[in-house]
């Protein structure tokens, strides 16, 4: 038998011994009031509402003697720098044979800060499909092109032929611009699938008023020698492909049957003059552990992680501009919480240390988890895996869970077995083109070699409860709906804390830690032996 296969078996027949004070969902339900409250302003990153409520945090710990874990008590500071786009003093115009047609920020696009705008840019637009370059498939939609100098009008999106997670690393920031760089294109221009929209375009085009930032320490610019990124409304695309012998819908229908796209230069360029506001921003995670009793295995630790940030205060949506963030991710950082509760009280604790990181700035491109990712605040070899809750949306009865990252290690296995135990089926992403497996903290972690995963309530495709999901995402994601108002089924919220409980457990308790598959993309990533 594989070691695996054998701690399967054993945790199995075990299974009554896991057995806990069952969570009812209660406790998980007031701490997400707490912080969720318009008292904490939406826990914008470096806000006195994110301080507020990691403060809270810290007091709960505390008072729960679970021990701090930070570089200062509880406490690892993150510096950032804000960039916000002085709109008055920016604009975008395309340029078709010598004429130019202003662009009206908000309405045809946003501009993404994520990117070091250059003051002044004037290129010309490539359309490159998916803007992918996978060379484990001999991928390449950049061949036979010339983007020296020029913007990369992207399609998002992957064909069907690419594996899920391999598509979504390829579409992460930092492989994008890897590719960018190479090709010698000087910025980006994104139109979203209409097919894979998590929000509506007057949402985005709202939320572009929030600040973006970056981690401040350069070493960690995805992004360098970028001078131009932006989102273009895709009801607005056409004004892109006019005279190309293409119209959007006929590659937006492509792009929802994840077919081929083509590729081809644009009769056009895009010309802008932006201006870019800069302040440095302190932050702060908040990190706690609770000791394993076994005298070698306690030096590993499993790592759970919620980010506790949202988007603090924007434009009124029916009166309200607070963002509480309730479900995002108020919703992970409580369970969080319960769990050093139940662990650090057991009469017997697991064998490995469980390490408890509520990031901050994940809503800025998960830059708290990349810092802790890269500089732990215990050794980083003995991270031996990463569970991460973001956003699990106990909205409907747990029946199925879906796991982020169920074939790429070990931890898909336990997570199976410990799901199984509570009559829970589980699934991989039914929703491949939204890319969430590298879209939240764990993604951090996987790149440091650590086998990770995330999960969250599931459904079945063409059920009511898709369709539950799906007006969710529409009327309350990144929105202020987002708030303790809404309606949550506490049965399946303390069902997925136990099933997260059990996982923690099993991995904490194995004679072996867990290992990327042998046929995972992301085992590149793992320490040589």
């Amino acid at each position: 038998m594989r070691p695996m296969t054998l701690l399967l078996t054993l945790l199995a027949v075990a299974a009554p011994a896991l057995a806990a004070p069952s969570f009812d969902g209660r406790s998980w339900w007031h701490t997400v009031q707490v912080l969720a409250d318009d008292r904490y302003e939406g826990r914008e990153t470096g806000s006195r509402g994110e301080r507020g409520a990691q403060d809270y945090l810290v007091g709960r710990l505390k008072a729960l003697h679970v021990r701090p874990a930070g570089t200062h008590g509880y406490f690892q500071p993150v510096e950032l720098r804000s960039r916000e786009l002085d709109e008055a003093a920016s604009s975008v115009a395309l340029v078709r044979g010598g004429d130019a047609l202003p662009l009206v920020i908000g309405d045809d696009l946003v501009l993404s800060t994520r990117v070091e705008l250059a003051p002044d840019v004037d290129a010309p637009l490539v359309f490159v499909g998916y803007g992918l370059r996978v060379p484990e498939l001999n991928h390449d939609d950049y061949a036979g092109l010339d983007l020296k100098g020029k913007i990369a009008v992207v399609f998002q999106g992957s064909p069907a032929a690419m594996p899920s997670a391999l598509a979504a690393h390829y579409q992460s920031q930092a492989e994008r611009w890897k590719t960018l760089r190479a090709v010698g294109a000087i910025g980006i221009l994104m139109i979203p699938n209409p097919a894979a929209m998590d929000i509506p375009w007057s949402r985005i085009a709202l939320n572009r008023s929030h600040p973006s930032m970056v981690l401040a320490d350069p070493a960690f610019d995805e992004t360098a020698g970028g001078r131009f990124g932006g989102t273009f409304n895709p009801a607005q695309a056409d004004k892109l492909f006019a005279g190309t012998g293409h119209d959007f819908a006929e590659l937006a229908k492509a792009g929802a049957e994840r077919g081929p796209l083509p590729t081809f230069a644009l009769p056009l360029a895009l010309r802008a003059h932006t201006r870019l506001v800069t302040r440095a921003v302190h932050s702060r995670n908040v990190v706690a552990v609770v000791p394993g009793r076994d005298r070698a295995l306690a030096r590993e630790y499993v790592v759970l992680t919620a980010h506790l940030d949202h988007l603090g205060v924007g434009q009124p949506i029916n009166g309200d501009r607070i963002n509480n963030g309730a479900m995002d991710n108020a919703s992970g950082s409580a369970l969080l919480l319960d769990l050093a509760r139940t662990l650090d009280s057991s009469s017997q604790r697991p064998r490995r240390s469980v390490l408890f990181v509520w990031v901050t700035a994940e809503e800025k491109g998960l830059l708290g988890s990349r810092y802790f990712a890269n500089h732990p605040t215990v050794p980083g070899p003995q991270l031996v895996a990463n569970i991460n809750t973001d956003m699990f949306l106990p909205i409907v009865p747990l029946k199925v869970a879906t796991v982020y990252g169920l074939a790429e290690s070990d931890l898909g296995d336990l997570a199976a077995a410990a799901a199984a135990r509570l009559g829970i089926r589980v699934q991989a992403d039914p929703e491949p083109l939204r890319n969430l497996f590298i879209r939240s903290d764990q993604y951090n972690f996987i790149k440091q070699g650590v086998p990770s995963l995330a999960m969250r309530v599931g459904f079945d495709a063409g059920t009511p409860e898709e369709k539950l999901f799906k007006d969710w995402l529409t009327a309350r994601y990144h929105a202020p709906s987002d708030d303790t108002l809404q309606p949550v089924d506490l049965a399946a919220a303390g069902a997925f804390e136990e099933l997260t409980r059990q996982l923690t457990l099993d991995v904490a308790n194995a004679p072996v830690r867990p290992r990327w598959k042998p046929d995972s993309f992301f085992r590149r990533y793992a320490p040589a032996p």
